[in-house]
């Protein structure tokens, strides 16, 4: 496997600050592939700020993460609830409303509303499956939803962190995000 860049973790931690998708694009495409292998587990994530129109909208909602049990289970949105984690069934996430009106869901009564319909969206079946797919050049672990045209491609920064890009079908631009592995010490 080719070797990532050595500052790339330095990197990352100041595009976590806000950067443009130029620049965590630039991040993203000098990282190498990941395998699936390498993402099965429980991961916590985080958007990387770009200016695209879903950044902070995961964690408006509450976004914990994603958990990856095998190549075929996979949950793509948990969620942290009162009661602990769940996972969101994402055939119930409105990605169109999403990518029109982000605002709207980052505070107010929709985003009040919307926390509390989600757990009554929970699901225990899962909703994404791993394939490795080409993305910008590299074959690497690609996450794919079931019920939505949405992927999601990562790279590695180290055997605890990924960044990925979210593609939807109709965006001129992916949504990065950061996941970092549950479990293990800093």
């Amino acid at each position: 496997m080719e070797q990532q860049r050595s500052d790339s973790p330095a990197t990352l931690t100041r595009l976590v600050q806000g950067s443009t998708s130029e620049e965590a694009l630039a991040l993203y495409d000098g990282l190498p592939a990941v395998t699936i292998d390498q993402m099965i587990g429980q991961w916590k994530g985080a958007g990387l700020p770009t200016g695209h129109p879903l950044d902070g909208l995961l964690e408006a909602m509450r976004w914990h993460g994603k958990r990856f049990r095998g190549v075929e289970e996979v949950d793509p949105l948990v969620m942290d609830g009162a009661k602990g984690t769940f996972a969101l069934n994402p055939r119930f996430v409105p990605m169109g409303l999403a990518t029109r009106f982000p605002s709207a869901l980052r505070s107010g009564p929709v985003q009040r509303g919307a926390l509390a319909v989600m757990p009554l969206l929970k699901t225990s079946r899962p909703s994404a499956r791993l394939r490795m797919v080409e993305y910008r050049g590299v074959v690497t672990a690609t996450m794919m939803y079931d019920a939505l045209p949405v992927s999601d491609h990562f790279r590695l920064v180290d055997e605890n962190t990924v960044v990925g890009a979210m593609d939807m079908r109709g965006w001129d631009r992916p949504f990065l995000f950061v996941l970092h592995r549950e479990g293990v010490s800093e």
